[in-house]
Parts: structure tokens; sequence; C-alpha cells
């Protein structure tokens, strides 16, 4: 049995949650998620808090189970403080600067790259770091993807961007004649 789907979802203060039609609707201060329910799967509030139970005790109730309390717990945590994810950009001349929905990203290449926000996600700049901030944490982690990806982080010298907390695993290179 999932040890993650036995722990209930704790509601913080300001934050409603409502059940109709198979979907879960959270909102908060910071917004509005809505989460498929899955039909083997049970939810009640109780105490302040989302209680799941299985209806069968199949396998696919059972990868349910703990799947769909994760997800809960996600809308519940992202409605209330938000989620964040850190790049950084390391090489030289390399920049980052956000106006508006648009990130704009002198990564060396001949032209700037420019990288358009999806809708109810931000992007804010502190020196040579980037951090995409939402109520999804999926959007997020979905946006800060896609940025890496514009130049990612190369095993040589370790230019590129990357994760705040990435580890670039280096090569040696070439080495000197004898």
């Amino acid at each position: 049995m999932s040890r993650i789907g036995k722990t209930p979802v704790p509601i913080p203060e300001g934050v409603d949650v409502t059940f109709k039609n198979q979907k879960i609707t959270v909102k908060g201060p910071k917004g509005e998620l809505t989460v498929d329910a899955h039909p083997m799967i049970d939810y009640s509030i109780d105490d302040g808090r989302i209680v799941l139970e299985r209806k069968l005790n199949n396998k696919v109730a059972k990868e349910q189970y703990g799947l769909r309390r994760t997800l809960l717990n996600n809308a519940v945590v992202g409605v209330s403080a938000g989620f964040e994810k850190g790049l950084e950009l390391v090489g030289v001349g390399y920049r980052v600067g956000v106006s508006g929905n648009t990130v704009e990203l002198n990564v060396g290449y001949s032209n700037p790259q420019k990288y358009e926000l999806p809708q109810a996600i931000t992007a804010r700049v502190e020196g040579n770091k980037l951090f995409v901030v939402g109520v999804s944490k999926e959007k997020v982690g979905e946006v800060a993807a896609q940025i890496r990806r514009i130049r990612p982080p190369e095993p040589y010298k370790g230019k590129g961007i990357k994760y705040i907390n990435e580890q670039i695993r280096r090569k040696a290179g070439k080495s000197a004649k004898k």
C-alpha cells in the first residue's frame, strides 16, 4: 500500500477546495488550479485535510492512490505558496533580461534569444540567475526546461544555462602532445 497516499493533504488558511464532476478545484491567494479526480479514489475533507481512500484494491487503484495525493498536494502548495525554479547562466558575456512576459537571453549566439513566457508564469532576474515562478509545479518545471534547452551546459568548460542546484559532469578535454 502506498505510504504517500495514506498521508492526508493539509489545507492551509485561505485555501478553498471543492469537488465537482470528477474535478477538484483548489482556490487560494496565488490563483486557482483544477486537478482531475480518479473514479477509483474517494476524496473527502476532514478537519481541514483532504483524505483519499481507495474504492478497489487492484493495481490501477494502487498506482493512482499515491499519484492523486501528490497532484492534490502540489495544487494546494501552488495556490498557497507557489513554486519557483532557478536557472543560472555560466559563461563570459552571458546575460539575461526580462521585459513583460519575454525573457531575452544573450548566451553566445549571434542574436539574442527570446522566449515568450506562457500565461500564469512570471520570471525575475538576479544578476546571472533567472527564476521562473508560477502556481503550477508542472508548468514551472516545463518552462525552466525549455529555457535550459536554448543553451544546455557543455561538459568541457561548463558554459550554458543550468539549474542552480545542478552539478555538471566535466570532461578532461584534449591531452597535451608529448
